[in-house]
C-alpha cells in the first residue's frame, strides 16, 4: 500500500521504458530526413549534423573519392539533367566523412558545362564536397524520392538507413547535377569514434 501511495504522490517513479536502439535510430532518421528536405545542400546539413554530435574536431565534411570505374550517364540521367545527346556528363563517387565517420556515400552525375572552369578544376583535384564547390551557383535541391532503408519491425539497424535521389538546379530551374545519396548508420553516432 505504501508503494502505491508514494507512486500516486509522485515521490517514487517507476523507470521509464527504455527506447530501443532501432526506435532511437528511427527518430534520428526522421530528424535527418527533415533537415535534408529543408536545405539545398546535403553537405551543409551534414556539416551541422557533425558539429551538433561532436563527431570530429574540427567538424569538417570531406569527400573521399571512391576508387573504381565511373558510371556512364544512362538515358534516364540525361533526361533528368536535360542534357543534349552529345553533352559531356561527369561522374563522381565519394564517401562524405566527418573525421572517421563515413556519413554518406554519394553518386553524382553532373554537367560540367554548367559549372565554372574553376569549379571543375576543384572537383577534379580536391576532396572538397560537390555542394561546397558549387555553392556560388545559388542552387536549390529538388528531391525526387527518399527511401528509409530500416524496414518496419527491424530489430537491428542496417548499414544504410536512408537513400535520397535529388536534382540540383540553378535559380532559374536548370538542372546541373543528379545525386544519389546513401546515408549510413554512422549518422547516428555521437562523440569521438
Amino acid at each position: 500500500m505504501r508503494v502505491l501511495a508514494l507512486l500516486a504522490a509522485g515521490a517514487l517513479a517507476l523507470p521509464a521504458q527504455a527506447a530501443t536502439p532501432v526506435a532511437d535510430a528511427r527518430q534520428r532518421i526522421a530528424a535527418l530526413e527533415a533537415d535534408l528536405a529543408s536545405r539545398p545542400s546535403a553537405t551543409e546539413t551534414l556539416q551541422r549534423w557533425c558539429a551538433a554530435r561532436h563527431l570530429a574536431d574540427p567538424p569538417v565534411i570531406v569527400a573521399r573519392l571512391a576508387p573504381g570505374p565511373g558510371k556512364p550517364a544512362d538515358a534516364e540521367v540525361r533526361a533528368l539533367l536535360h542534357a543534349a545527346p552529345d553533352e559531356p556528363i561527369r561522374y563522381r563517387r565519394v564517401a562524405l566523412a566527418c573525421g572517421a565517420h563515413v556519413l554518406s556515400n554519394a553518386d553524382n552525375w553532373y554537367r560540367p558545362g554548367q559549372l565554372t572552369a574553376a569549379m571543375n578544376r576543384e572537383l577534379d583535384a580536391t576532396d572538397h564536397p560537390f555542394g561546397a564547390v558549387v555553392k556560388p551557383l545559388g542552387f536549390h535541391r529538388q528531391t525526387l524520392d527518399t527511401q528509409v532503408l530500416v524496414p518496419p519491425g527491424a530489430r537491428t539497424i542496417p548499414a544504410d538507413v536512408i537513400r535520397n535521389r535529388a536534382l540540383l538546379e540553378t535559380p532559374d530551374g536548370t538542372p546541373f547535377s543528379l545525386v544519389v545519396e546513401t546515408y549510413t548508420r554512422r549518422v547516428m553516432d555521437d562523440g569521438a569514434p
